[in-house]
């Protein structure tokens, strides 16, 4: 690893945007405060092995603020940052490169919450980014017995999309960072990683995590990018330790689609990167302050992380958005809070 990628994993510890206006405002006037609560998913959490989560989080939502709530799902991580800003939606769930994205569209976005680590604080709140090869092949990625970003020159790979932090903001730094002092790759930008050359043979999008890492498992990608907590419904480490370089994962024989397709398969990870947890979302303008208080009181309430349907125990083999095996819980949050990632992504 360079010393410029190890520094962005430290930090980490710590694109075009689709119907947004010249002067970074969104074109949609003002949208009056209404009666319904509008929650946008991205296409991660859009699956139906997600919707009893959806249902208790838009139940609660009902119960705080006396208003229905109506759960929009998408298969484009655009579609529903596009959703978002044209005040077309009350609030997101989405990952910090896509609040990003969805503020520098329309300043009244604002984060919510977002889950803690186990600690129950801000302290440890962070996911996993993982650079995947199929097990069979995790010899062709490896110089010296040590997996290494050096044999991803002219593979095939896939991304999540480029609005994805951990699948595509993340990964493509650390890419990046590794070639930028190799000759030939010193002008190498994010822009060059979403096609075919100068780096990769061919690169595809899966439009969610888990059509990434399908990509990887028929054999359509040889290098997938995403991310631990997308996939975790669906597979189980079989070698290592979660979230180690070097650990093998194995598709359930009973996960849920899109993963039935591939149940059975392997693979390795070939690097792992910590990055910051995805937030609750809000935008103002059709949200208004006195329901954004309320959710912000409720979301970070022991009823809420004790909430199993919500916090799903994490020994109790059933999916779920989020899960508990300490003492997550919702925290508020601050834009401030997700710079380390406005960095990488300019």
């Amino acid at each position: 690893m360079t010393k410029k990628s190890s520094a962005l994993a430290v930090l980490m510890g710590a694109t075009l945007l689709l119907g947004a206006c010249s002067d970074g405002s969104a074109e949609a006037g003002k949208t009056e405060v209404d009666d319904v609560i509008k929650v946008v998913w991205y296409p991660n959490e859009s699956g139906s092995d997600m919707t009893s989560s959806r249902d208790e989080i838009g139940a609660a939502i009902e119960k705080a603020t006396g208003k229905e709530v109506e759960h929009q799902l998408t298969t484009d991580y655009a579609i529903a940052i596009e959703t978002l800003v044209n005040n077309n939606a009350d609030m997101a769930f989405m990952g910090a490169q896509g609040y990003i994205e969805a503020k520098n569209g329309n300043d009244a976005i604002e984060p919510l919450v977002v889950p803690t680590g186990e600690s129950g604080t801000l302290d440890d709140a962070i996911y996993h980014s993982w650079l995947a090869v199929n097990v069979d092949d995790q010899e062709k990625f490896k110089k010296d017995g040590e997996f290494s970003l050096d044999t991803l020159e002219q593979k095939k790979m896939s991304f999540v999309s480029n609005s994805s932090t951990s699948g595509f903001v993340v990964p493509s730094s650390t890419i990046i960072s590794h070639f930028a002092e190799q000759s030939g790759y010193e002008d190498l930008v994010a822009e060059d990683l979403m096609e075919g050359g100068p780096l990769f043979s061919q690169v595809l999008f899966g439009n969610s995590h888990q059509g990434a890492a399908v990509n990887l498992l028929n054999d359509s990608a040889e290098v997938a990018a995403f991310c631990d907590t997308c996939v975790d419904n669906y597979v189980e480490v079989t070698e290592g330790e979660a979230n180690k370089v070097g650990s093998v994962y194995k598709v359930k024989d009973d996960a849920a689609e899109p993963f039935n397709s591939v149940a059975g398969s392997e693979f390795a990870l070939m690097a792992v990167t910590p990055v910051l947890n995805a937030p609750f979302v809000a935008n103002m303008e059709v949200l208004g302050q006195e329901d954004y208080d309320a959710l912000v009181e409720l979301f970070t309430s022991d009823e809420i992380a004790n909430n199993k349907e919500i916090f799903v125990p994490e020994d109790s083999g059933e999916p779920g958005l989020f899960f508990k095996s300490g003492d997550e819980r919702f925290a508020p949050v601050e834009d401030a809070w997700f710079e380390p990632i406005r960095e990488l992504s300019k």
